[in-house]
């Protein structure tokens, strides 16, 4: 399962994130999957949280946003989304080969929240 790897790659490219603010937490990740790119979302869910489980990073949610298969007409340039493997252009009919989005694989985001100071570390610095 592939999904287990790509998991992995995401946490650790968090991890690598989180330390560029070191008084912060990483909340969220987002990324984006292409319904070409072969990953099953919810097997990766399963993977992200059972690798995240008992780490520093226990808790950071996991958002997936799947991108449709976008074809671009040669003709008219018109952008479409193909739906059931139909990639004739719905403005020209022209066949479109051009691919032009649903096989990505990206982090799109990651959400950090400052760390509040606590109330200790402020009275005892007074």
């Amino acid at each position: 399962m592939h999904e287990m790897g790509i998991a992995n790659s995401i946490l650790e490219a968090v991890q690598k994130e989180a330390r560029r603010y070191p008084h912060a937490r990483a909340r969220k990740v987002g990324v984006r999957i292409g319904e070409l790119a072969a990953i099953d979302a919810e097997a990766l869910r399963f993977c992200f949280e059972a690798l995240s489980r008992d780490t520093d990073l226990d808790g950071l949610q996991l958002e997936i946003e799947l991108c449709p298969r976008r074809h671009r007409c040669e003709r008219c340039n018109c952008a479409f989304i193909v739906r059931d493997y139909d990639c004739r252009c719905p403005q020209c009919g022209n066949f479109a080969r051009e691919c032009v989005s649903g096989d990505e694989l990206e982090l799109a985001y990651v959400e950090v929240e400052e760390d509040e100071p606590s109330s200790l570390a402020t009275k005892s610095s007074q």
